[in-house]
């Protein structure tokens, strides 16, 4: 069995050696057919300790240790915010451009509350920016493949913003459980699939997405964003 990769305060280190902080992001529900995509961010500095036991990325962790570690990561870090782009901005807008769309709105929320240094670094997972022009370029953008397995801050992100995520789809499921949302969160399954076809497409699905399914029934439903 291959062992789970544990992250590391490396890079950050790293990063603190030469700046009073920095912020760490990773994005969650990209993929799925229903629900916003979710843009999780924090910020530490060089008073940061050693990390959560557990502390893994989120897709590595079941739903009860990422609802157990939640608390703990956003205890951890010095602040955190989570930004959405909806469904219906998805559609409009394209999956790219609402991943910069959340992340500002995450880069808003946590800069309003907290006093940023110019030209603070932000590690951001993957190998592509698609946030530096959404924030306007107010913090140096460092892309990383692996960053959510291999660096603890980033870690720390995806498990804040991936709990943010689930508990609202669990919301949308408790409004209507048509979908399964409660196991799918979203995303592509037999289930959900089977559910679209009987039921139609409701307002949190994304339609451009749906290609050929069945067009969207004509009952829907509000949920509000919270």
């Amino acid at each position: 069995m291959t062992p789970v990769a544990v992250p590391t305060l490396r890079a950050e280190r790293e990063f603190l050696a030469h700046a009073p902080m920095m912020l760490a992001c990773d994005e969650v529900g990209r993929g799925a057919l229903a629900g916003p995509v979710a843009i999780g961010l924090v910020l530490i500095d060089s008073a940061v300790r050693r990390m959560p036991a557990g502390l893994r990325d989120s897709k590595l962790l079941s739903e009860p240790r990422r609802e157990a570690l939640a608390p703990r990561a956003s205890a951890w870090v010095r602040a955190s915010a989570v930004g959405e782009a909806s469904a219906a901005e998805i559609d409009e807008l394209g999956i790219m451009a609402c991943l910069g769309l959340a992340g500002a709105r995450a880069f808003a929320e946590l800069s309003a509350a907290n006093e940023l240094v110019s030209d603070v670094p932000l590690l951001l997972d993957g190998n592509y920016d698609w946030l530096s022009a959404a924030i306007q370029h107010r913090a140096r953008v460092v892309t990383r493949i692996k960053a959510d397995r291999d660096c603890a801050s980033v870690a720390a992100a995806s498990v804040i913003a991936k709990v943010h995520r689930d508990r609202f789809m669990r919301r949308a499921h408790d409004e209507r459980p048509l979908y399964a949302w409660d196991e799918n969160k979203g995303y592509s399954s037999r289930a959900h699939f089977a559910a679209i076809d009987e039921h139609g497409a409701s307002e949190l699905h994304r339609t451009t997405w749906l290609h050929d399914r069945v067009p969207a029934a004509p009952t829907l439903f509000d949920l509000s964003v919270g």
